[in-house]
């Protein structure tokens, strides 16, 4: 790559001129830049009311589901060192076997996917019923997935030579899918970013870089930060990068991790926090619904980590994802669900297997997820979850019951009653003082879940059961299978 004196930027936020850059090579030499004065980016952003805050996140709420990809330089690794594995997350390698940054860094020349097909993976995950992706730009080992003028350490400079994000972008949008950036605060390689006395350089570079990717790339659904609990990062901070990306896309939506009040695991930002524009719970679903009018998503691995690592095999089933999604959904949030493809750039057998599967009970359920509100049932329903729409409302049965009558305890009139995916004939629906008592065929008509969607008058109106247990929102049992493999990394953010 050749270097100029001097990098012309149009907008990275700071009003003046930027500190030199000592910018790190994947050789471990640095290349100093001395960059002229900067132009500020928008420091403060019009008030935004509800209405426009709304319409901003109005297809992100109706979205509901989108595909997580993590893929870097751990994915040559594989979650193995020098013949040794990794006891931790496949991405995380660096860090858990405090591999030097030269070291590590000598990935980089391993790092040629022949396989990457950014095709290929956007159709998979519009088949599964995905409306979005979000995919690692820059994870924690500082190594670019996309071209980059601030550093070497980038995939242009690699054996492989392709501008990743540009294809995966384009790919994702002509399958009808919004493209979405994750990007790491943290950096384990940039010696500028691991100290505060030297972190505002690094932040320069940062926001340069952030600056590249919602300059260069067209329209962009959502920055998703990560990273956020290291020392140097902090809400001031945090605001400012909003504002900076907000300043670049004015529709740009950007998650809690920006900020640095994020409550741990369970993703909800601390009272007084910055908070961005929405929560981000990892590998746990709420026990109950949040707040009315916070809007909150959960990533979840379908194995027991992030990127990819070979001998990660604890694998969830098809039904508990399933389930994931329609509880997720039951609560008003998004399920982000992720895939590690392997260094050649396959997506791994069983994830593919696995959205397959999801893609079929979508194609007859997806209505019952798509553009739908939380349940309006405050408790517990015995049969499984419930979502709703204006004059609907769909039942996900998780457990068939033995007498075949699904009890819901609403107080409307119900017009009609029918099986999503079999919508003829009706079921036969009794209404009494208690509630609907719908009679189900005898068999469940898909195991993951059958939907039953009732056609309602007016706003639901919602009484209360003898069976009414801990408050919640959902209810039914999940399958057997184990979720030790949501809760492996569960010690920080493993993202």
């Amino acid at each position: 790559m050749v270097w100029p004196r001097f990098l012309l930027l149009t907008v990275v936020g700071f009003a003046t001129a930027a500190p030199p850059l000592c910018l790190a090579q994947a050789s471990g030499q640095q290349i100093t830049i001395e960059p002229p004065l900067v132009r500020p980016a928008t420091q403060s952003l019009a008030p935004e009311t509800k209405e426009q805050h709304d319409a901003r996140m109005k297809w992100w709420r109706e979205a509901r589901f989108g595909m997580f990809i993590h893929f870097g330089l751990y994915s040559v690794a594989g979650g193995q060192w020098n013949g040794q594995r990794t006891g931790g997350a496949g991405e995380w390698i660096m860090h858990d076997m405090k591999i030097p940054s030269g070291e590590y860094a000598r990935l980089a020349g391993q790092f040629n996917p022949i396989n990457f097909d950014a095709s290929k993976w956007a159709r998979l995950a519009a088949s599964a019923g995905m409306k979005y992706i979000v995919i690692t730009t820059k994870h924690h080992d500082g190594f670019c997935l996309w071209d980059s003028k601030f550093t070497d350490y980038d995939v242009m400079s690699m054996p492989f030579k392709r501008d990743i994000m540009k294809e995966i972008a384009e790919a994702a949008r002509d399958n009808g899918l919004k493209i979405c950036w994750y990007h790491s605060i943290l950096d384990w390689h940039d010696p500028d970013a691991q100290e505060e006395k030297t972190f505002p350089t690094y932040e320069w570079r940062l926001r340069a870089q952030v600056n590249e990717l919602l300059t260069n790339y067209g329209d962009i659904g959502v920055m998703w930060f990560d990273g956020d609990w290291i020392p140097q990062w902090n809400d001031e901070r945090g605001e400012r990068l909003y504002k900076l990306c907000r300043s670049l896309q004015p529709d740009l939506i950007v998650n809690n991790r920006v900020g640095h009040q994020r409550g741990g695991m369970g993703g909800f930002t601390k009272a007084g926090g910055f908070s961005g524009d929405y929560a981000t719970p990892e590998q746990e679903i709420p026990a109950n619904a949040p707040s009315a009018g916070v809007d909150w998503e959960t990533c979840m691995t379908m194995n027991a980590t992030w990127g990819y690592k070979r001998d990660d095999v604890a694998w969830k089933s098809t039904t508990l994802l399933v389930r994931d999604l329609i509880d997720v959904a039951s609560k008003g949030g998004n399920f982000l669900l992720n895939v590690g493809p392997t260094g050649e750039g396959d997506i791994p057998d069983a994830s593919v297997q696995r959205l397959q599967q999801i893609g079929k009970w979508m194609a007859f359920n997806a209505e019952s997820i798509y553009g739908t509100a939380g349940s309006p049932f405050d408790y517990k329903l015995p049969f499984g979850r419930c979502t709703q729409k204006p004059g609907k409302i769909y039942l996900h049965v998780f457990d068939w019951p033995e007498d075949r009558t699904i009890r819901v305890p609403l107080g409307n009139k119900v017009a009609k009653a029918y099986l999503l995916a079999e919508p003829n004939p009706p079921l036969e629906l009794e209404q009494t003082a208690d509630g609907v008592a719908i009679k189900m065929p005898e068999q469940m008509l898909d195991t993951d879940a059958t939907v039953i969607a009732l056609e309602i008058d007016g706003e639901p109106q919602v009484l209360r059961p003898q069976f009414v247990s801990t408050p919640g929102g959902g209810g039914g049992s999940r399958p057997a299978t184990t979720r030790a493999a949501a809760t492996t990394m569960t010690t920080r953010s493993s993202k």
